[in-house]
């Protein structure tokens, strides 16, 4: 069948090593859960009369923290606040985790993997529980826009190498 030049056959993917040892690089999500989950609502019932439309701040940060060697939690954090002119709306404070499995990789693989790619897995099913606790706080789902995850780990890795040469980091 290899003769044949089809597609499936002629990946070449390595294989298993002769003695037995698993040396292929991997990485993947092992488990993924709400770690904590903030509502507020402050201003209900009155906030649902206002009649202006609130202004949304919305702050996110990635953390991650290594279980053992081959695992790491990566939190995805998102403070969603809404505020109008009357007061703040609401406020959902939301700490997604992710239990990430990997073996096989040099350091920095594993770095853009926990901080780029892991974020990038986690970010839609985090996004479906802001939007679930704002429909539940009683205003319509807010459906965050995506992140480019690598596009920002690869702004904060030049802006690092750039502050360890003693480079201005940002434009003038």
């Amino acid at each position: 069948m290899a003769d044949e030049g089809n597609v499936i056959s002629d990946l070449d993917l390595g294989g298993p090593v002769p003695n037995g040892e698993d040396t292929l690089p991997s990485a993947g999500i092992i488990s993924q859960y709400v770690k904590d989950l903030s509502v507020e609502n402050p201003n209900a019932p009155e906030c649902f009369q206002w009649t202006d439309s609130p202004q949304l701040d919305v702050q996110f940060n990635i953390a991650a923290r290594a279980i053992n060697a081959e695992v790491h939690e990566v939190e995805l954090k998102i403070v969603l606040t809404a505020k109008a002119d009357a007061g703040t709306a609401y406020i959902v404070d939301l700490t997604y985790a992710g239990l990430i499995g990997y073996r096989n990789l040099d350091d920095g693989q594993a770095h853009a993997f926990i901080f780029a790619e892991a974020p990038r897995i986690l970010f839609p099913f985090a996004r479906r529980v802001v939007a679930d606790a704002v429909r539940d706080a009683g205003f319509p789902p807010l459906m965050l826009e995506p992140i480019d995850f690598n596009g920002l780990y690869m702004q904060q890795l030049a802006a690092q190498q750039q502050a360890e040469q003693g480079e201005p980091v940002g434009t003038a």
